[in-house]
């Protein structure tokens, strides 16, 4: 009985064993594949079997986008221009997609394809070709270009805009030198349509890199693509206007904590952070304003809350609102990007960034952690206390940063461009690529060369931050135009007084003349090195070339005609070594608005208010030597060689444009003017009777090009201590300036 119970019991037995091989419980002898796909896949027998708490996600292939709403609205084929517009390049990099032996035989260069016949463009894209072609970065032979930038119009790539280019596949892909996209660049501010806007942008940009508004961190190629800001089509070409920022308050609070006025949109991508904004206004101190009154067909759409939000958003002036918060939201719209972006910076109200995804303006180079908050949109109802917490000593900080930011790269398209192209030229020519400290300090990158140095200490206006002093001696440059005949000219005076000056090192002699070149011991002995230099091209700009024999920080630019004494060149360069950064000198002019006729005037009268120092009796850095020659356009300098005149006060502008600050004037005895006028000189510029009318015209002909008048006006002039004081002259240091 009991042997029948063992029999059954194993037959039992082994008929279980042989279900559980079946289906799969027991594993049987593994092939060799299956035991590698197990390895491969993370799986060992001796290990216990995963558990997987979430519900599986379904499987979307990386490159593509398979939402129901998007399947509704886009066929098939649309999907695979999509796919094949904005991934094809997404592994693109500059030592994948960038031909560097291009930059390295003729230097960094810009062509711009001439424009076709028939094309239309709109006025924003003309603004960015003008911008390029006036730049010096510019090249009309393609032959010796780095990068290459279309005529066709790419800015605006939604289907349903009037600017929309149609068949720019075609016309891209025929273009004789496009090879693919290398070494292009493509400017775009809208891409896609309603009502998905994606990052299409119609055709195969290849292997071009993308400078475009509103990019995704998803699909911002890093170290390849530039990301600009949205800007409208109103926006200068040149110049712009400056910050609003006057003045700091302390404690630094406005009106209001956080303003936002806006649409909102009912459906669609975008809606879901604008249409919450509601939750956070309380009509105080937090003013967020939406209407959904826009569009043709609004009121089919109008939900529950629209009527409220339209009231509410007309009582409130939104430049009044913009001027008197201390934050401005600036929550994505259909696109990531908006353009309350760039009026937040210009109204010095930090920016509050609500756009997760965004890849920033320039996030390459600027540090926005300096000049917004970035926000999350997940987090919403968090906005306010945070911008409450910030500390009022952060908040001038950040302040301030809007106000530098706008001014050195957001202000004009000019400003957008360059920066753009001079984010590509740093990594092209990483060896001298501006530092971190050099883009998000002032002056800012656009003025900062590191072809000059890459050394902070090397220009002037990083001085203070640093903590370290220009060299105490200085070279005098005297530029010399009419032959020497005489042991009395004024230039040879001139020489003898800066040689004795305990803070000059040499002496350089610019000689423009027609004439040859002086014999050796014509020229007096001095205690310092005279050296005479044959000015190149006899041409009046060469006067601020970087010679090399120009050793010291400091320059004492001087006409042959001047007229100063050793104590003058002394005081002069003491107040210098306190400002560093600007033009310290004695003949002071000033310019004004002229408005009966419109345009910019010189004066030379002699008054309390002055906005520049001519370089006739100048000192300032060396570094403005390199910037007037390398960043400032032929053009202007052409004109001032043709007219042998106004270079003065072209470097003038230059350094305010730079410094954002008037020069400095010190102490001048008044004769300076009738001694300068009452020279004898055929050749002295101040007896020709066209010499004022030109300084007028290249008044005008500055500020178009600067954008704006950078000049600024003062009403200070640094005298030494105890000046003209009734005390003892003997208590005076430089008690000979008196006398004169």
């Amino acid at each position: 009985m009991q042997a029948k119970k063992r029999y059954l019991i194993s037959l039992l037995t082994g008929a279980f064993l042989v279900l559980l091989f079946y289906f799969g419980g027991v594993p049987g002898p593994a092939t060799g594949r299956s035991r590698y796909d197990r390895i491969r896949n993370g799986y060992r027998s001796d290990q216990p079997w995963p558990h997987f708490s979430d519900r599986l996600q379904s499987f979307n292939p990386w490159d593509q986008t398979d939402t129901e709403e998007y399947n509704i609205h886009i066929s098939p084929k649309q999907k695979r221009d999509v796919n094949t517009s904005v991934y094809k390049g997404k592994r693109c990099r500059m030592d994948s997609c960038f031909e560097f032996s291009l930059c390295k035989r003729n230097g960094f260069k810009v062509y711009v394809y001439p424009q076709q016949k028939g094309e239309k463009i709109s006025e924003s894209y003309q603004n960015i070709l003008s911008t390029i072609e006036g730049s010096r970065f510019y090249t009309s032979d393609p032959s010796q270009a780095c990068l290459f930038v279309l005529s066709l119009d790419t800015l605006d790539r939604d289907q349903l805009s009037p600017q929309y280019v149609h068949n720019l596949k075609t016309k891209v892909q025929n273009l004789p030198l496009w090879n693919n996209g290398r070494n292009h660049l493509i400017f775009n501010l809208y891409s896609g349509t309603w009502p998905d806007y994606t990052e299409d942008l119609g055709f195969d940009i290849g292997q071009a890199m993308l400078a475009k508004a509103s990019i995704s961190t998803e699909n911002f190629r890093p170290n390849f693509d530039v990301s600009i800001p949205l800007f409208s089509k109103e926006h200068p070409r040149t110049g712009g206007e400056r910050g609003y920022l006057k003045y700091n308050t302390i404690p630094p609070f406005r009106k209001y904590m956080l303003v936002f006025k806006g649409k909102r949109y009912l459906t669609g991508i975008g809606s879901d952070t604008r249409n919450a904004l509601y939750h956070v206004h309380n009509a105080e101190d937090v003013v967020l304003l939406t209407t959904c009154k826009h569009g043709k067909d609004w009121q089919k759409h109008k939900d529950a809350r629209c009527d409220k939000d339209n009231a509410e958003y007309d009582k409130y002036d939104y430049r009044e609102m913009l001027h008197n918060s201390t934050f401005c939201l600036v929550p994505r719209g259909r696109r990531l990007g908006s353009f309350r972006f760039l009026e937040a910076l210009q109204a010095a109200c930090v920016p509050v960034m609500l756009s997760n995804g965004w890849e920033l303006p320039f996030s390459e180079v600027i540090d926005w952690n300096t000049g917004a908050v970035i926000g999350d949109e997940r987090l919403l109802l968090q906005i306010p206390s945070t911008v409450r917490s910030i500390h009022q000593d952060k908040i001038l900080a950040l302040r301030l940063q809007t106000q530098f930011l706008w001014e050195a790269y957001f202000s004009s398209v000019e400003k957008i461009v360059l920066t753009t192209v001079e984010i590509i030229q740093d990594r092209v020519l990483q060896h001298t690529a501006r530092s971190n400290l050099m883009w998000n300090s002032h002056p800012g990158g656009l003025f900062t060369l590191p072809q000059y140095s890459t050394y902070l200490g090397d220009f002037p206006f990083y001085y203070a931050g640093l903590g370290i002093k220009a060299h105490p001696r200085f070279t005098a440059v005297i530029h010399a135009v009419t032959p020497l005949v005489s042991q009395s000219q004024p230039i040879l005076k001139l020489l003898m007084a800066v040689a004795k000056s305990p803070y000059c090192s040499q002496i350089i002699v610019l000689w423009n003349c027609d004439k040859p070149l002086p014999a050796k011991h014509r020229w007096p002995v001095t205690s310092v090195p005279v050296i005479v230099i044959e000015g190149e091209n006899k041409v009046m700009s060469s006067r601020f070339l970087l010679y090399e024999s120009i050793t010291n920080d400091a320059v004492l630019s001087l006409d042959e005609d001047t007229v100063l004494s050793t104590t003058e060149v002394d005081f002069a360069f003491t107040v210098w070594q306190s400002f560093p950064e600007r033009i310290v000198g004695y003949p002071a002019r000033s310019h004004f608005w002229d408005s009966n006729k419109e345009r910019w005037g010189y004066t030379s009268k002699w008054t309390n208010d002055y906005s520049m120092v001519l370089t006739g009796a100048a000192i300032y850095h060396r570094y403005y030597h390199y910037l007037y020659t390398h960043f400032l356009p032929s053009s202007l300098k052409n004109m001032v060689d043709q007219l042998a005149n106004c270079e003065d006060i072209l470097m003038n502008f230059l350094v305010s444009a730079v410094t954002k600050l008037p020069p400095i004037k010190v102490t001048q005895k008044k004769q300076y003017k009738e001694t300068m006028m009452g020279q004898s000189s055929r050749a002295s510029r101040w007896a020709d009777p066209d010499h004022f009318a030109q300084r007028q015209t290249c008044m005008n002909k500055f500020a178009s090009w600067f954008g704006a008048m950078p000049l600024v006006h003062s009403q200070m002039r640094l005298d030494p201590v105890l000046f003209k004081d009734q005390v003892s002259i003997l208590r005076k240091k430089y008690r000979e300036i008196e006398r004169l």
